[in-house]
């Protein structure tokens, strides 16, 4: 955790190279959980004026989430200091892209960025070969390794269970539940000294696979770009067209076309044509 995160209002908080994880945890848990109002203003803050020090009590006030995510993820054999710490990565990014006027918590936001972090984590280090690479893989991944706690070998009725229910091939999970239980195999063993024999080691055949870093900060611009176009295109809209897409599609629970008909003395079809009428400006927005 950067020095920059590490106090706030006096509260002094141990990094978690300290070692001191519990510490740690205890820390953050005497950080009081923000209100919705102090939310709100903290994230106009960091976004009218970049504000950091508003980002920094975003963060620092949601570090318990974190911990909490990170508890769910430690039967995968690696440091729950760790795990933190990557979740921590991902609510810096959440508090980047938080958008207060989209209505919801950051905390429901900031879960995907927290878990996806981590996943990330728990890949590149679960085997030096990489053991998911498509989005098919790593479902399979996280759901084989939950469900290899409690099973030994899975029978073919098992596999094609799994499989159904995760929307792979049988094929596809004998062949992840062969990777989960096998040995790591060291990526560049020396070989024999009294060998003459030429050692194959994954590090003479295997490619790096990661994108290129020039590709994904291009695709962050991209994405970047298209969230202030459709935040614009959005205050385009009049105040009711707003708040009907904002309570259809942006909230939970989300309103019904009953609902909000009601609220505005008007029929369930007018609201629909007026939902229909702001997505369509929206999509003309976004691909002009």
């Amino acid at each position: 955790m950067s020095k920059q995160l590490a106090t706030i209002h006096g509260t002094t908080l141990p990094s978690l190279n300290s070692g001191s994880l519990e510490s740690y945890i205890a820390a953050v848990h005497r950080l009081p959980v923000l209100s919705a109002e102090d939310e709100r203003s903290l994230a106009r803050r960091l976004h009218q004026h970049n504000d950091l020090e508003a980002a920094r009590k975003l963060v620092l006030h949601n570090l318990r989430f974190v911990v909490q995510v990170a508890r769910g993820y430690r039967g995968y054999g690696l440091p729950l200091g760790d795990l933190i710490q990557e979740g921590n990565i991902g609510l810096m990014k959440a508090v980047k892209r938080f958008n207060p006027e989209m209505g919801v918590r950051l905390v429901s936001f900031a879960v995907h960025w927290i878990r996806a972090e981590i996943h990330e984590f728990i890949l590149r280090n679960w085997r030096i070969v990489k053991v998911a690479t498509t989005k098919a893989q790593r479902k399979l991944f996280f759901n084989l390794r939950s469900a290899k706690k409690r099973l030994g070998w899975l029978n073919q009725e098992e596999v094609e269970t799994v499989a159904r229910d995760l929307g792979v091939s049988p094929r596809e999970v004998l062949e992840m539940e062969s990777r989960l239980s096998s040995q790591d195999t060291a990526f560049d063993p020396e070989p024999a000294s009294d060998s003459e024999d030429k050692v194959f080691s994954p590090s003479a055949y295997l490619t790096d696979e990661r994108p290129d870093p020039a590709a994904l900060l291009e695709e962050e611009d991209w994405e970047s770009h298209h969230q202030e176009r459709l935040h614009s295109a959005m205050a385009d809209l009049d105040a009711r067209s707003q708040d009907i897409l904002r309570r259809r599609w942006l909230t939970e629970p989300k309103a019904t076309l009953h609902e909000l008909a009601e609220e505005y003395n008007v029929s369930a079809e007018r609201i629909r044509q007026l939902e229909s009428n702001a997505l369509r400006k929206l999509k003309g927005a976004m691909v002009a």
